[in-house]
C-alpha cells in the first residue's frame, strides 16, 4: 500500500518554519548585529568592567546555586522515592511550585520576608543585607531552579529499584556506605543531567533576580540583567555582545544536555 507522504512533509514544513520564525531566525540577528563591526568591536564590549564583573557575578552565583540544589535535590527525591510518609503529595506540590509561580511573584515574596520591614528584616539591622545583594539574588535563582535536579533523579531511581541497596544493607553496609557505593553510581547520568539544566536556568534567570538586585553596573548586574539595561541606555551593541556571551554559554549547556540524556538513555 502507497503511504502518502504529502500531509507528514507539510507538518515537518510547518513545524521547520515554526522554529525558523521564533529560533533561528532571532538567534541570527542577534549574531549578525554582534559581528557586523567585526570581532574586535564585539571583544571591546565583553572585555568592559562592567561585562566582566556581570560575567563573574553570573558564575558565581551558578557556582553557590548548583551544589546546594544538588544536595537538596538529591535527598528530596530519596525521601519522595524510598520514603512513606504523610504530607508526601504536599512535597511534591511544593517542588513543582516553581514551575507554576512567576519568577517576579518570587522576587517579590523575598522582598516581603527579607525586606527591611519584612517579616525577616531585623538580619538587615545586624548588618547581614540580602534584598539588593548577592544573597538575595542567590536565594531568587535557588527558588527558581529548586526542581530540575529533583525531577530528573526520582524517575532514575524508580527505575533502578531498592533492591541492591537491600543486598548492600543486608552484607553490613549503613546507609552512608550504600548511598555513596549504589545510589549515587546509579543516578549519576539522571543526576548530570539535572545539574546541567539547572547550571542553564540559572544563568539565564531575570525576572526573580531583576526584582531583589539593585542593578548597580559593575556590583550587582548579573549578565540577563546587562543585556537588559544596556538595551535600555540604547547601547545595541554592547546588548547584543552581553546576549552573545549568554548564548555561548546556553550553548555549552545545551550540548552537555544532550551528552548526558544520550548516557542516561543508554544506562
Amino acid at each position: 500500500m502507497k503511504v502518502d507522504r504529502g500531509p507528514r512533509l507539510a507538518l515537518r514544513t510547518v513545524a521547520l518554519v515554526y522554529l525558523g520564525l521564533l529560533l533561528v531566525l532571532p538567534v541570527g540577528l542577534i549574531l549578525y548585529r554582534t559581528f557586523e563591526d567585526g570581532l574586535g568591536a564585539f571583544w571591546d564590549q565583553i572585555s568592559t568592567p562592567a561585562s566582566i564583573s556581570a560575567i563573574a557575578l553570573t558564575l558565581e552565583i551558578v557556582a553557590i546555586v548548583v551544589p546546594l540544589n544538588v544536595v537538596f535535590g538529591v535527598f528530596v527525591a530519596l525521601a519522595l522515592v524510598r520514603g512513606r510518609f504523610r504530607g508526601r503529595g504536599v512535597v511534591q506540590a511544593i517542588v513543582d511550585l516553581p514551575f507554576a509561580v512567576s519568577p517576579v511573584i518570587v522576587g517579590v515574596s523575598l522582598i516581603l520576608l527579607w525586606g527591611t520591614d519584612g517579616w525577616f528584616g531585623g538580619v538587615a539591622d545586624a548588618g547581614f543585607q540580602i534584598i539588593f545583594s548577592l544573597p538575595g539574588m542567590v536565594l531568587a535563582t535557588i527558588f527558581v531552579t529548586l526542581p530540575f535536579v529533583v525531577r530528573e533523579v526520582e524517575p532514575v531511581l524508580h527505575e533502578i529499584g531498592n533492591e541492591q541497596e537491600q543486598a548492600a544493607s543486608t552484607l553490613g553496609a549503613n546507609r552512608w556506605q550504600t548511598f555513596w557505593r549504589i545510589t549515587l553510581p546509579s543516578i549519576r547520568w539522571g543526576l548530570a543531567y539535572g545539574i546541567v539544566l539547572t547550571i542553564a536556568r540559572a544563568l539565564g534567570e531575570f525576572g526573580a533576580v531583576s526584582v531583589v538586585s539593585a542593578g548597580a553596573s559593575g556590583e550587582s548586574e548579573t549578565l540577563t540583567l546587562l543585556v537588559a539595561n544596556r538595551f535600555e541606555d540604547l547601547n545595541l551593541p554592547g546588548s547584543y555582545a552581553a546576549a552573545t556571551v549568554l548564548m555561548g554559554f546556553a550553548l555549552v549547556a545545551l550540548i552537555l544536555m544532550s551528552l548526558f540524556e544520550y548516557r542516561s538513555k543508554r544506562a
